[in-house]
């Protein structure tokens, strides 16, 4: 099976890096040749074309910034689908967009499935990221194999878009995570806590999280690095809202969480790391919110393991 793979950025890069690692044949393309020529170094085939892409490689990944790029690439490539060829869209995306574009795969004779990933880039290094994927079944099993090579723990939603919804849920639920272990730490510092033992009381106890037990500790730094910024969050958490708004939910913590947002992006800029989102409050009370021993950035200590798939409890 030969594997191609467009958008070579944060988490493209290292999700490209592990099928390269695990002996796939692969294929790959970035408006940034640099990127490009990094994976050709290690074995990768460099793309002539999105077109060529699609031409050549019996399944195309797409890992890109915006449902824009994707419909873009979608476009250029959607002549050259044929019966057996698979695309996985495996940017965070909108629901009804990635059914639109995926129908249009499947009405020309391929396949389609939405498959973002969750658990941070570092886990995305290592192959040991989450892989939520939807579409049909029988298309699932084909693409298994494929997937455990980029993640550990792999799990069916259901049908094309699917994926999506879960994905924008969990970064929705991150988000808030975030906000509110940025909140938790400068009240803690206001209150005279010591940081590092208010971290580690926060991590022992009920009100600790995969954010803060990852995201905290780069706060504290100061490097505030997850390689993700405000923009991103911006648009997961509008895709989010937009969920919301077609099933009819009247949200409320969504809502006031986009106008902190829309706050730091005017205040630090859009491509500003997100973790400091922070500085809102840093800036209001003047509090310095590092600690000693912390880390620049997270690093994922597991072993890298064979990807296996998860079974929710009560299905068959």
């Amino acid at each position: 099976m030969k594997v191609g793979f467009i958008g070579l950025g944060n988490v493209g890069g290292k999700l490209s890096g592990s099928l390269l690692r695990n002996g796939v044949d692969l294929m790959v393309y970035d408006l940034n040749p640099d990127l490009v020529a990094g994976l050709s170094n290690n074995g990768a085939q460099a793309g002539e074309s999105l077109a060529h892409m699609m031409r050549i490689c019996d399944v195309v990944i797409t890992c890109l910034p915006s449902p824009s790029a994707s419909d873009a690439v979608m476009q250029e490539m959607l002549p050259e689908v044929q019966e057996g060829k698979i695309w996985l869209e495996m940017s965070t995306t909108d629901e009804a967009e990635v059914k639109r574009l995926g129908h249009l795969v499947i009405d020309s004779g391929g396949d389609a499935v939405d498959c973002p990933v969750s658990g941070g880039c570092h886990r995305a290094a290592t192959g040991n990221i989450a892989i939520f994927a939807g579409c049909k079944r029988d298309t699932f099993d084909r693409v298994l194999p494929l997937l455990t090579k980029m993640g550990r723990r792999i799990l069916h939603t259901g049908d094309l878009g699917t994926a999506s919804v879960l994905k924008v849920i969990t970064n929705y639920l991150a988000t808030a995570n975030l906000i509110s272990c940025s909140e938790a730490l400068v009240t803690a510092k206001a209150a005279g806590m010591d940081l590092n033992t208010a971290y580690e009381a926060i991590k022992i106890s009920s009100g600790t999280s995969f954010v803060h037990e990852t995201e905290s500790q780069v706060i504290l730094n100061g490097s505030r690095d997850i390689s993700f910024t405000m923009d991103l969050v911006k648009k997961d958490i509008g895709l989010f809202q937009a969920v919301a708004d077609r099933a009819g939910v009247p949200l409320e913590m969504n809502p006031l969480m986009i106008q902190i947002f829309d706050d730091a992006i005017q205040r630090y800029g859009e491509r500003e790391l997100s973790p400091n989102i922070i500085r809102r409050l840093e800036d209001a009370t003047g509090l310095d919110i590092r600690a000693p021993g912390f880390p620049a950035e997270m690093t994922d200590d597991e072993p890298e393991e064979p990807g296996y798939e998860v079974v929710p409890p009560g299905r068959n």
